[in-house]
């Protein structure tokens, strides 16, 4: 569940089938935090409501009820209709409102119509809401770029440990004495890209939640994704440990420095 903030007010999202929900109750509460669930149920019985919804559905719901939305357009606009989302929803089979309980609990609107109940609350706070969701929006994007270069380096290191168990872990080695190589391995890459082991970083970095590679910037996570699969290729070729770190230290400083335009990486006793 997503917050944004919008002219002072938090407005909650979520997201489902890969569509954006935004909550029209906290839309209401920015004109009457007293009367926010009175206000969506005037909205609602709005004959321009009412026909916005029910060709929403129609373009995007194939299990829209469109007879039970007849009925509520004809009585749309007299005194003694009502209508709550509840009720939409289950008569119609609509898709486009949701309505939650709990913690987080309120009516929420597919963003198409949530930007037209806000129009109707208010045209100014349409605009900020609006801009704030592109806001959240895009940031969204950037970090989904950064767990997508997270994963591949991740998803590489996998090949990583697989290489080095069928090349380096014989058979008769008990778990612990595999454990330890795989940790020797890793580091191999570390002290390549970053110039420590893991446990030099912790050590230098005791509060920190996450790990050397968890702090990496995108640049490093691009060339770890490199350092691993080289790694995995030189293991392969049978190259001793010393040599392959080696190796791995001169690209990854090639590699960085192409990336980053400054050389940065060294291993401990080399030069830049």
């Amino acid at each position: 569940m997503a917050k944004m903030e919008v002219q002072g007010k938090e407005i909650g999202v979520f997201s489902q089938d890969q569509d954006d929900y935004i909550c029209i109750t906290d839309i209401a509460r920015y004109k009457n935090a007293e009367r926010a669930n009175e206000l969506i149920r005037n909205w609602l019985r709005n004959r321009n409501t009412i026909e916005f919804l029910g060709i929403w559905e129609r373009l995007n719901n194939p299990d829209f009820k469109p007879v039970e939305f007849e009925g509520f357009k004809k009585q749309a606009g007299l005194n003694s209709f009502t209508l709550g989302p509840k009720q939409w929803i289950s008569k119609t089979n609509a898709i486009g409102l949701v309505s939650r309980a709990g913690r987080y609990g309120g009516t929420y609107a597919h963003k198409d119509i949530a930007f037209e109940f806000a129009s109707w609350i208010s045209m100014e706070f349409k605009l900020y809401l609006i801009k704030e969701f592109q806001r959240l929006k895009e940031e969204e994007h950037r970090l989904l770029g950064w767990d997508i270069r997270r994963n591949l380096a991740k998803i590489n290191y996998r090949i990583h440990t697989d290489a080095i168990k069928e090349n380096l872990i014989p058979k008769e080695l008990t778990g612990r004495q595999i454990s330890h190589v795989y940790a020797s391995e890793a580091d191999v890459l570390n002290i390549a890209l970053f110039g420590q082991t893991a446990k030099q970083w912790r050590e230098q970095h005791p509060k920190q939640k996450g790990n050397i590679r968890d702090e990496a910037n995108v640049s490093q996570l691009v060339c770890l994704s490199n350092l691993e699969n080289l790694n995995a290729l030189f293991i392969n070729e049978g190259l001793p440990q010393n040599e392959r770190l080696s190796k791995l230290n001169r690209i990854a400083i090639q590699q960085m420095r192409i990336l980053t335009n400054e050389l940065q990486l060294e291993l401990p006793g080399g030069t830049k």
